[in-house]
């Protein structure tokens, strides 16, 4: 079988070998400290933080930590704050001279702009440290009628747990840059996915259960039916992470003595969705704000109720717009059109009809901000697509898989990742991991961009 031929090969490269396993190890890390409590918190009185995490936006915010925010982890935060911080930082980027001359500096102006980013970071940290640790406190008193004297010590247990926190956040983020590093993949992304995938098979259990409570001997077919329209889903998001449209593009002739030289015609591929999931984590990001004033109110204000409601209305239209805001605004800071042009005008091709240079430029700056739009609503579409599986009966914890960032992160990271394992593989001159002339497309716009 080609798969087990294809496990072969990639156990024969030394170096591909080496990497596959440092990002295993490096995710098993992960995984074990997502269940290392805060200390002086016991675990068997956290049924309150589960059953308030398990939906809304919280039980986001707990998938992408891997469980970890329902555990009182020390990873509780997860990854989630240097993200917040990575928006910040390029937002700036647009806005403020400084940032902008940073990131024409080449590698020591990136190196410079995280290093802002880390910083930033932290002092997120200490802002939803101490948030955190109010919730859980509030939990746990609901648990055992009353807050124990210990959580309520200053110096014995909320200055520790804030600093655990933080800590754990930035080994989280240290965890991510090494996979990038030395493992394979995206490591941030990477880590996003197996917190996500790790809710999967309990979310698949629930659904069948219920379905099997609630329609008897018809519960099977309604699953079945479920599982089908989420296969659907899932190639409707790998059609947009992998969607482009192609302008022709066409090499200039040239005539050396008696021969002629180029007039191939080729095709320039424009990414319909060339943000990829950036804009949902984005806009997810900015709506779990109000989530930080909420934390241990157990009545919030109409307004901050409606903005934290994932069924509701006005979360998914407020979130759709931010989508479609951010995919132009992702588009506009990663996607070059000047530098196309330029690099067309130096392999001497041009696209027929469009003079070289900045008409050339212009003209591919129209057709990609053409295709940004329904690139986006697309986008838009399949993130607000969790709030109507509810509304047709799926449980909360399966609905999450039906679109959203969840869906989308998981399609678009597994693409990237066998697509790095392909390069390998075709660097090596052993076949891929599809059959020639159906290579894997990556997406671009990945999470640790940052």
């Amino acid at each position: 079988m080609k798969i087990i031929e294809t496990i072969k090969n990639i156990w024969k490269i030394e170096d591909l070998r080496t990497k596959l396993g440092i990002t295993l190890l490096f995710i098993l890390i992960y995984r074990f400290g997502s269940f290392i409590v805060l200390p002086g918190i016991d675990p068997s009185y956290l049924a309150s933080l589960k059953q308030q995490t398990s939906g809304g936006l919280l039980s986001l915010l707990d998938m992408f930590s891997g469980g970890a925010f329902s555990n009182a982890s020390i990873f509780a935060l997860g990854i989630m704050p240097y993200i917040s911080a990575s928006i910040v930082v390029q937002l700036l980027g647009i806005a403020v001279p400084y940032f902008q001359k940073m990131q024409k500096e080449g590698e020591s102006g990136r190196r410079k702009i995280n290093q802002i980013t880390r910083y930033l970071t932290v002092a997120i940290l200490l802002f939803q440290g101490p948030s955190y640790l109010v919730n859980l406190k509030v939990q746990i008193g609901q648990a055992m009628s009353g807050i124990p004297d210990a959580l309520n010590s200053f110096w014995g247990f909320t200055l520790p747990s804030i600093i655990i926190l933080c800590a754990g956040s930035m080994f989280v983020m240290w965890l991510g840059e090494r996979i990038t590093d030395k493992g394979i993949g995206n490591g941030i992304s990477m880590l996003i996915m197996i917190g996500i995938i790790a809710r999967l098979p309990q979310a698949i259990t629930q659904e069948f259960i219920v379905k099997l409570g609630e329609n008897g001997a018809g519960g099977p077919i309604m699953f079945l039916i479920e599982l089908v329209v989420f296969v659907v889903v899932i190639a409707f998001a790998v059609l947009l992470v992998q969607g482009t449209r192609k302008i022709p593009v066409q090499q200039a002739k040239r005539v050396i003595g008696n021969k002629q030289y180029g007039g191939v015609r080729q095709y320039l591929p424009l990414k319909v969705n060339a943000a990829g999931v950036m804009p949902i984590i984005f806009a997810q990001a900015i709506m779990m704000v109000p989530v930080l004033f909420t934390l241990g109110n157990q009545n919030p204000g109409g307004f901050i109720r409606a903005l934290i409601n994932v069924e509701g209305f006005w979360h998914n239209f407020i979130l759709a717009l931010f989508i479609i805001a951010f995919t132009y605004f992702y588009t506009a800071i990663t996607f070059n059109h000047n530098q196309i042009a330029d690099e067309m005008k130096r392999n001497n091709s041009f696209i027929p009809g469009v003079k070289p240079g900045k008409q050339t430029s212009e003209y591919i700056d129209m057709i990609m901000s053409r295709i940004v739009l329904p690139g986006s609503i697309f986008l838009a579409i399949i993130a607000i697509m969790p709030a109507f599986a509810r509304i047709f009966g799926i449980t909360t914890g399966f609905s999450q898989f039906f679109g959203g960032t969840s869906l989308l992160i998981l399609v678009g990271v597994v693409l990237d990742t066998l697509q790095q394992i392909e390069s390998h593989l075709l660097m090596r001159h052993y076949d891929g991991l599809l059959k020639s002339g159906s290579r894997i497309k990556g997406r671009s716009g990945s999470i640790a961009a940052y």
